[in-house]
């Protein structure tokens, strides 16, 4: 299932976490369609919530986060507090109930566990939260301490994802993240000890000096670690847009044939170690709520990647968080001085997103199921959405080039990602992407 064809393998594309991507989003929409949305979004079942902190103790140059770092403490505080407000606003305006709490960054342990603390109490004070929801946090092991563990426990937290990224101490370097592999395990070993029994690893590839044998000595150190997944990322060099990338020395990037075959590599290593392959970049214990949901059918894509998670409406909370709903997506003011003042003053604090068509529906229906499934029937989809079957017709040239590289094969109005094609999924969910531009320098390599 590892061939790497040179055409193919430099191309970008989005990593379709929404259809339409972000990058179509535009100041027409903001917060008076969000404040609708939110009223009638309650009828739809349990939402989830994603609470952004845009703040490290220091900023890691490989990161395409809005972070910045927290060189004073009045700051975090004073962010906290626009935050609690937003969430008064927006817990009343919504009503519903909530089954999933995800906190990213940014650095969400950036907050002490006192601050933690305060921010789930006013989760619980503003939101429908039942007890069984599940809460989880993407942390940085540098600041993680055993306070963090226990307090994060004590609000709910049941997952962390550790950005560990690579355990190659050069590469390390090259990125400006100095990490030890003892500091990964004993963050997990407390967080373990604390009750968090589910613990998620973030890795990367493409890195600067990156080769096979850092792969293969990072992944040996992730079986000894035992996370319950694995994710693994292909880093996106750009500096154009990302000024801080600049700090990376590009010549020492891998080219595309090095990535497709630190990617592969990955691939064999994890699944010899017992996990199971889910979609292009996610790897799960068999026991896992993520396998069981790729097994089923109910495996979905959102900003965090592939989930279980089957809510409809997404509600973002906090500087530049991306809230989703059926017929919109709209994104938080990415400024934190702006967000401060439009959340104290009891504005929405939506500035940009885009009204989500009936196409707009269906064809991101008919990518996350290519994704997650690795097959797709277009058409029986766009009669689900009560739309003829050119609604979700595709872009025929490139999936006749597709199709001559063996990347995905057609069979009748069925639609499939062959094995080989597997690392060339994004490629594949293009077909169906109208707003594609082939051209465009704003997203990553698709491999």
């Amino acid at each position: 299932m590892h061939r790497y064809i040179p055409a193919l393998a430099n191309r970008a594309a989005p990593r379709y976490t929404s259809y339409p991507t972000a990058a179509e989003f535009d100041g027409s929409v903001g917060a008076g369609q969000h404040a609708a949305a939110l009223g009638s979004a309650a009828k739809d079942g349990p939402a989830s919530l994603y609470i952004h902190i845009p703040y490290c103790h220091s900023v890691c140059w490989y990161c395409g986060c809005n972070t910045g770092a927290l060189n004073r403490e009045d700051r975090l505080e004073a962010y906290l507090e626009a935050l609690f407000a937003e969430i008064a606003q927006i817990g009343a305006a919504f009503g519903g109930t909530i089954g999933q709490v995800h906190f990213g960054g940014g650095t969400p342990n950036v907050l002490s566990p006192a601050q933690f603390s305060r921010l789930a109490e006013h989760l619980r004070q503003n939101f429908a939260i039942p007890l069984d929801a599940e809460w989880a946090v993407e942390i940085d092991p540098r600041s993680f301490t055993r306070d963090h563990a226990i307090a994060f426990a004590a609000a709910g937290v049941g997952r962390i994802s550790i950005g560990a990224q690579t355990f190659s101490p050069h590469i390390q370097a090259a990125i400006g993240r100095i990490q030890p592999l003892a500091e990964v395990s004993r963050v997990m070993a407390d967080a373990r000890e604390a009750g968090i029994a589910r613990i998620n690893l973030d890795l990367m590839y493409g890195l600067p000096g990156q080769r096979l044998d850092d792969i293969a000595a990072t992944l040996s150190a992730t079986q000894t670690l035992a996370p319950d997944r694995v994710a693994m990322f292909g880093y996106a060099h750009m500096p154009r847009l990302l000024p801080r990338q600049r700090m990376i020395d590009e010549s020492r990037l891998p080219d595309g044939e090095a990535r497709f075959w630190q990617r592969a590599l990955a691939h064999d290593m994890l699944v010899e170690q017992g996990m199971e392959a889910i979609g292009f970049d996610h790897f799960a214990r068999p026991w896992d709520n993520l396998t069981l949901a790729a097994r089923e059918g109910a495996l979905h894509r959102n900003f965090q990647g592939f989930t279980d998670d089957c809510a409809t409406t997404l509600i973002g909370l906090g500087a530049s968080a991306i809230s989703q709903f059926p017929g919109l997506i709209v994104q938080n003011e990415k400024h934190v001085g702006r967000y401060r003042m439009l959340a104290g003053n009891r504005q929405g604090c939506a500035v940009r997103g885009l009204v989500r068509s009936r196409e707009d529906r269906l064809r991101g229906a008919v990518i996350e199921r290519l994704l997650c499934d690795g097959v797709v029937d277009a058409q029986a989809i766009a009669r689900a959405h009560g739309l003829p079957a050119s609604a979700a017709v595709a872009d025929e040239a490139l999936l006749y080039e597709l199709e001559g590289h063996g990347v995905v094969r057609r069979d009748g109005a069925r639609l499939a990602i062959t094995r080989d094609g597997l690392p060339y999924a994004r490629l594949a969910a293009a077909v169906f992407d109208t707003y594609r531009n082939p051209g465009a320098r704003r997203f990553s390599r698709a491999v």
